[in-house]
């Protein structure tokens, strides 16, 4: 008897544990639900913090400037030189460009601008809120009469929603450029030449699925750090929580976004 009673009590501990975890797992999800429709309504309705939109463009897209130049920079003499090998063995290496060109504009400067927004922007705003709201400034401007969350996240979303596809597209500018100092220095080809064969290998289509892409994850990141970051507690502890939780979160859901977008995209272009 003891042994089942012992049992028992296990199984019930364990489906009281798996409750509340399901409790949490929905709770979670409706308060996110929550955020999204509060930063809709937010967003439509005066005073328009336009000065604080444009510092955190400054902010989020200037100062990340040098960042995004070097990586881009990089990613495409990187992905030219590993590249070549393989077209060498069919003697099509003059289908570089082409290749560089698709790989570049379809996936490429998208994703690693939004990663790297997610990594220095995404955890910087967690951060920044996160603080505030441990400090207790965030019920101070409540108290004031101001609205924390029209100055603080709806900025911060516009933001990071307008900059991300402005930096993809530099990115875009700064790979392609990488590419060709490799190119024009080992198949002897000229910038004329090189510029003709990157823009006669995309479409419309390439480009306006990668602004529509960088849209969706600046959207994404901004309120993935904005979330973590206005919502966060436990004091210090909280604050390294929700900057470390924005970043993680982030790039998961930028993944994501990117493996339904490339389905749906591949759609568009069957049709």
């Amino acid at each position: 008897m003891g042994l089942q009673e012992s049992k028992a009590d296990t199984g019930k501990k364990r489906k009281y544990v798996l409750t509340r975890r399901m409790d949490r797992l929905f709770l979670e999800l409706y308060r996110i639900y929550a955020f999204h429709i509060r930063f809709f309504k937010e967003v439509l309705v005066p005073p328009y913090e336009l000065k604080e939109v444009v510092r955190q463009c400054y902010e989020i897209g200037v100062r990340s400037l040098p960042l995004i130049s070097l990586t881009g920079f990089i990613i495409g003499i990187v992905f030219t030189n590993q590249s070549r090998p393989s077209l060498a063995e069919f003697g099509a290496t003059s289908w570089l460009p082409s290749l560089v060109s698709i790989a570049i504009v379809r996936a490429l400067a998208p994703l690693v601008t939004a990663l790297i927004a997610a990594g220095r922007v995404g955890s910087n705003i967690g951060a920044e809120l996160g603080s505030m709201r441990v400090t207790e400034q965030i019920d101070a401007m409540e108290v004031s009469a101001t609205n924390p969350f029209n100055f603080l996240v709806v900025t911060r979303v516009l933001a990071t929603t307008f900059m991300i596809p402005a930096l993809a597209m530099y990115t875009i500018l700064v790979a392609l450029l990488g590419a060709y100092l490799n190119v024009s220095q080992n198949e002897l080809t000229s910038f004329a030449t090189y510029i003709t064969q990157v823009f006669d290998a995309i479409t419309f289509l390439d480009v306006f699925s990668s602004i529509i892409k960088s849209f969706i994850f600046g959207f994404t990141i901004g309120m993935v750090g904005c979330y973590k970051g206005y919502n966060s507690s436990k004091g210090t502890e909280g604050v390294g929580k929700a900057a470390n939780s924005s970043v993680v979160t982030a790039m998961f859901m930028v993944f994501i976004e990117e493996l339904l977008a490339l389905q749906v995209i591949n759609l568009l272009r069957a049709m």
